[in-house]
């Protein structure tokens, strides 16, 4: 705690109310009841918000009617919206999620019988993933944030990072520093790439970065920590980690500066050695300007090394490093704790031994450092690291990569990690639970799935949780869909053999394999085992079932199928390729072009699944033409090339969208199609190293080109799925 010049017994009471601050936020029934009003306005009268006091850590919270009324009783905000969420999900057999929402409250609520209390065992429940503020989240205003505040609130989320703003804070710290913004305009990126300048993976990529961004976004930044901690969530804000701008070599020529490289397309940045005495200052200088700024909950993100590999592994010199990072943030705050993501343990494990980790961590005191394993549902670092040496920790579950477009999850181990690992006495310290995926807005079920985990402290019932969630989403018993979700258990969610969702080879650069650098084709099932599912699905459509849900999910397992069809499809035009059979290779080549513009008139029908409203967004926060243009290039770029025309990510986010589709892979493997076409036709090998070479200047040509896209959907996915599977169904 701060130190304060009082009498004692002041003191004692300053430090309780302190304490109480720190471990578990009042409520704030004003923000829990306006939230009430933003999900289900018809019926918000029908609920009564009342406190309910905790002197523990962990929330809790009550379900009681009363006079007809339905009364949430919370600790905080958190626990009445996820007494809310309890009580629509159980009894009203309502769903909400990023892809569907089923709202269709009953006449009549539904009186509880008897009273309902609710703890966590988790006094953590972590949110987000640097990665995520560009995947998903680059071109989000505040009416997209408050949705998604409401949905944390709602899913027990109390420990969101918040590093919006970050960029207009350190443009205060270095402008106070004598730094002029034509000295600063090479060091910030584009808004699309924020997240690795924010690790230090790249400097100026996207940029020059307006003034006017980064106002915009430290006023954005001031409404979602206002709302996230009215309603008694702990925002994790950013710390000083050592990466500076190149101007700094210049400004402080004595400096310890050490260059570095991501290894994927970018020039060097530059580290400030944190031996150096200014590293602590302009550590301690930003903390204090974002504090300024926006507040703190004393919980502060940084990672080192965020695959970039350390200097020596020498575990002294590690040690020494991590002790003086904390330092760094102490100075600024007494009460500061370090929140580390555990991803460099899991990236780099040949450097990352137990001496390395070990050394890294215990320089730090237990109680000042927070560790995140950050794909636990892949890897659990904690059990090769003996739980982190005593260090609390969250068991996050990481799942999607890039923001690719893939039906994947791995719902039974979902279903039990974290329950098994809160009763595994090796798990020592574990305090939280937490969602780290680099992307949102796909796979609803699974992180519907994790967050069941908030309130209660045993493994999920798949088969019992299952037909719940059917029935929420789609609104009906049909026992059909239930069945098919066992499918899709089986198969796309079965999370067996590879790391994270497969891709379709039409996203890859044009090529003779069937699977790319970022576009793996490799699926953790057989493909015919997933049509029972589409089956079941399209049946069900015809049943009449229409639910917003269940549109998403008919869309989302046609494109899958037609997106695995796609390597089918590949090897026939190939073999007719590799056999010179010009007319079989034009009908299969054909038909591979036709596919995705199937694909695309299907994702047309869901808003989900479009280029449109991702580039609109963009260019909407430009204030000139100019602004727009590098917004929508950002936009463009981000999910094709990543970089420039030679980066090695790109495809890295590869996106199914309808738009995307016609616009980009379409025709580039139309181009591809003309050149092997050629060189049938004069009977010679097709130049493909010309080909790669043409296809990269006009992938880039794409990127810097304006274009508008449709916002709004086009078609009835009911119909359009329907059709595709008249056309596909009997050929698979």
């Amino acid at each position: 705690m701060t130190k304060l010049s009082q009498p004692i017994g002041f003191l004692v009471v300053i430090f309780v109310l302190l304490s109480c601050h720190l471990t578990n936020a009042q409520l704030n029934k004003q923000e829990a009841q306006a939230l009430i009003g933003r999900v289900i306005p018809q019926k918000a009268q029908f609920f009564v918000v009342e406190s309910l006091e905790s002197t523990a850590p962990k929330d809790l919270f009550e379900i009681e009617s009363k006079n007809q009324k339905i009364i949430l009783r919370g600790n905080n905000g958190v626990a009445v919206a996820s007494a809310l969420y309890y009580y629509l999900t159980e009894y009203c057999h309502c769903q909400i999620t990023w892809n569907g929402v089923n709202l269709d409250l009953p006449v009549k609520l539904p009186q509880i019988p008897t009273k309902i209390a609710k703890k966590t065992p988790y006094q953590y429940r972590y949110y987000l993933n640097y990665c995520t503020f560009n995947y998903s989240m680059s071109w989000w205003n505040w009416e997209r944030w408050q949705k998604e505040i409401d949905w944390m609130a709602m899913h027990g989320i109390n420990m969101p990072l918040a590093i919006t703003g970050e960029e207009y804070t350190w443009r205060e710290v270095y402008n106070e520093m004598g730094f002029s913004d034509n000295d600063l305009k090479d060091f910030f990126s584009g808004p699309a790439y924020f997240s690795w300048f924010w690790m230090g993976n790249l400097d100026g990529w996207g940029g020059p970065l307006p003034v006017s961004w980064m106002k915009s976004h430290k006023d954005l930044q001031v409404k979602i920590v206002q709302r996230e901690r009215a309603l008694g969530m702990k925002p994790v804000l950013p710390a000083f980690t050592g990466h500076v701008p190149a101007a700094f070599k210049k400004k402080y020529p004595n400096a310890k500066l050490k260059a570095t490289n991501w290894t994927n397309g970018f020039g060097d940045t530059y580290i400030l050695d944190s031996e150096d005495p200014l590293f602590a200052e302009l550590g301690k200088k930003f903390i204090n300007k974002q504090t300024k700024l926006f507040g703190s909950d004393h919980l502060y993100s940084a990672d080192t090394f965020n695959e970039n590999e350390p200097p020596t592994d020498e575990p002294a010199y590690l040690s020494k490093l991590s002790a003086r990072i904390y330092e760094g943030m102490r100075q600024a705050d007494p009460d500061a704790v370090w929140v580390m993501q555990g991803w460099l343990f899991y990236s780099d494990r040949k450097f990352w031994k137990a001496p390395q980790i070990e050394a890294l961590l215990s320089a730090v005191p237990n109680d000042k450092m927070l560790l995140l394993d950050l794909a636990t549902e892949i890897e659990p670092v904690w059990k090769r690291t003996h739980a982190f040496y005593g260090k609390p920790w969250i068991w996050n579950m990481l799942n999607n990569f890039g923001g690719n477009v893939n039906l994947f999850g791995r719902m039974d181990g979902v279903a039990s990690g974290p329950a098994l690992a809160l009763n595994d006495p090796n798990s020592k310290n574990l305090q939280g639970i937490g969602l780290t995926m680099e992307a949102i807005e796909q796979n609803p079920v699974i992180y519907e799935l994790m967050m069941q985990h908030t309130w209660q402290t045993t493994p999920v019932d798949l088969n019992e949780w299952l037909v719940k969630y059917a029935k929420n989403r789609y609104k009906t018993d049909d026992k059909s869909l239930v069945e098919a979700w066992q499918v899709l258990r089986q198969t796309v969610y079965n999370g067996k053999d590879i790391r994270d969702g497969a891709e379709s080879i039409i996203t890859g650069r044009p090529t003779f394999d069937s699977t790319t650098v970022w576009t793996k084709t490799k699926l953790n099932y057989k493909p015919k085992d997933l049509l029972p599912a589409w089956d079941l699905f399209v049946e069900a459509s015809k049943k009449g079932i229409d639910s917003d849900g269940f549109q998403y999910d008919l869309v989302d397992i046609t494109r899958q199928v037609l997106a695995n069809h796609a390597l089918v499809l590949q090897k026939k035009w190939k073999n007719a390729y590799k056999e010179k059979n010009e007319v079989q290779f034009k009908k299969d080549a054909q038909a591979f072009i036709d596919l995705i513009a199937d694909m695309d008139e299907l994702l047309a029908t869901r808003k989900d699944f479009m280029l449109g409203p991702w580039i609109s967004s963009a260019r909407s926060w430009g204030s000139t033409p100019a602004e727009k243009a590098l917004y929508e290039q950002n936009a463009r770029d981000l999910i094709t090339l990543w970089g420039d025309a030679n980066n090695p990510l790109h495809e890295y986010s590869n996106r199914q969208w309808s738009g995307l589709l016609n616009d980009f892979y379409k025709p580039r493997w139309q181009q591809f199609f003309v050149e092997l076409n050629k060189s049938l036709a004069e009977n010679r090998e097709p130049n493909l190293k010309t080909f790669d070479a043409n296809i990269r200047t006009w992938e880039w040509n794409w990127v810097k080109t304006q274009k508008n896209f449709p916002t709004t959907t086009k078609g009835n996915s009911h119909q359009v799925a329907l059709k595709m599977y008249k056309k596909y169904r009997n050929e698979l």
